[in-house]
């Protein structure tokens, strides 16, 4: 067995049970790392976690009182997280409010998140923590962000809030940094590419389609491929191997991106009303 690049991490990583996350978990388990993983469905996590021989715990972000209970949970178990990957997330289908009453795409993918983030801030700092939130290229192509309308009432499309979700996840990890860089904390965000894993499996937009139908080969990469990144910011060094508060793409700061990027009083904005709303 490889030793770990850096000193043994204890690595906690949400969306686990399939695809990228599950394949980032496998490797950082087989370096030597601890490793945790959370899953929504229990038969899918409890298996993944048996084949790698680590922890798991079952949490469906669509039901925040869960991802609160798992934040407890993980507290009480490990003191210092050095690293928390918010990998969880999807695009759905027909719009749908959750029983905390928000939007089904922007709780899943944004709001749940943020809410583990800020109940496992005593963790993290103590383990001066790498912060990954899995983002995709969709903030790009698909979002149409208003931050008086996060909940999609004023017109809504699968896409579209499934870019917005995305979206959030790089404007959070912008200011993620400013406000606990000076504390240890480390915020990343990246784009894994167009991986072949169970995602979009609920949507009815047509990248059900692309991830599922007979030509995805063409278009995806594999989830170890995926996963690559995910494992590289994991285990590299920031301010060294990656620039804390950035979106990478490829294992480089990504070039094409949202207009919204870098707008300091919009992240600040979508912070404090995140905080208002959970």
């Amino acid at each position: 067995m490889r030793g770990p690049r850096m000193p043994r991490k204890t690595i906690i990583i949400t969306g686990g049970s399939d695809g990228i996350g599950a394949a980032a978990a496998r490797r950082l388990a087989a370096d030597g790392h601890e490793v945790v993983i959370v899953g929504r469905n229990p038969e899918k996590t409890a298996a993944v976690a048996k084949d790698v021989g680590i922890a798991h715990h079952v949490a469906d972000f669509a039901d925040l009182s869960q991802v609160r209970d798992l934040a407890a949970t993980l507290l009480e178990s490990h003191p210092a997280i050095h690293v928390l990957a918010n990998n969880a997330g999807g695009i759905m289908g027909h719009r749908e409010v959750t029983v905390d009453g928000h939007e089904k795409t922007h709780q899943v993918n944004h709001l749940a998140p943020f809410v583990l983030t800020m109940e496992l801030m005593p963790a993290l700092e103590a383990g001066r923590a790498t912060v990954i939130q899995t983002s995709s290229a969709a903030a790009l192509r698909f979002a149409a962000f208003d931050i008086d309308d996060l909940h999609g009432e004023r017109g809504y499309a699968p896409q579209t809030a499934y870019g917005n979700g995305k979206l959030a996840n790089i404007l959070f990890t912008e200011e993620l940094q400013r406000r606990y860089g000076d504390r240890g904390i480390s915020a990343v965000s990246f784009h894994p590419g167009l991986v072949a894993t169970g995602f979009a499996s609920e949507t009815t937009h047509y990248m059900k389609w692309l991830y599922h139908g007979p030509l995805k080969r063409l278009f995806t990469i594999s989830a170890d491929e995926g996963a690559g990144q995910l494992v590289w910011l994991a285990t590299g060094e920031p301010g060294v191997d990656f620039e804390p508060g950035r979106y990478y793409e490829s294992y480089k700061v990504a070039t094409k991106v949202a207009p919204e990027l870098g707008d300091a009083d919009l992240a600040r904005d979508l912070w404090e009303r995140s905080a208002s709303l959970v």
